[in-house]
């Protein structure tokens, strides 16, 4: 029976996976993920930034994801933009502040300094790559992050399409 009832949706689902996946997710995920490990890069840079911002992404990180999305729904309007700004700021700084630990845990930078190598030479050549588990960790949660926090922003309004309008729908139906 379940079978059955999945096949003659499947169009429905489409529509709720595009929705809520590639439009939501994935856009959301890319935006967040690739402009923390940039603003991540320009903090390292500076030991006035990294000293003043880092303890603001990591009390940002820790709000709770209930409380971020009606407020981004409320801004951004009820589309799947709205959904997409709620993952990126789950993904933003997760991302900021791995990868700026990553940066920071490098005994070789001394090793390069003495060779005479630039910042730019020592982030491209050592500190990137040294920093490469916290960047692929971030990715692997902002992963988990991404379709949860799209998910969480769809139950605070959204069109007629989507996960978590599918799951508020059905659910009040009784239709589990």
């Amino acid at each position: 029976v379940i079978g059955i009832k999945f096949v003659a949706s499947l169009d429905i689902l489409w529509a709720d996976f595009i929705q809520t996946f590639v439009k939501s997710a994935l856009i959301g995920y890319l935006i967040g993920c690739s402009s923390g490990l940039l603003i991540a890069i320009l903090i390292d840079s500076s030991p006035f930034l990294k000293r003043g911002l880092l303890p603001v992404g990591n009390f940002i990180s820790a709000l709770p994801i209930i409380g971020v999305a009606p407020i981004m729904v409320m801004w951004f309007g009820f589309d799947w933009e709205s959904k997409a700004a709620v993952v990126v700021i789950m993904t933003f700084f997760p991302m900021l502040v791995n990868t700026i630990t990553g940066l920071s845990s490098q005994i070789e930078k001394d090793l390069m300094k003495t060779y005479g190598a630039s910042y730019s030479q020592t982030l491209f050549f050592l500190r990137l790559h040294g920093a490469a588990p916290f960047i692929f960790n971030a990715l692997k949660i902002n992963s988990t992050l991404a379709l949860i926090g799209a998910i969480v922003a769809e139950f605070f309004g959204t069109p007629i399409v989507g996960g978590g309008f599918r799951i508020s729908t059905e659910g009040g139906r009784m239709n589990l």
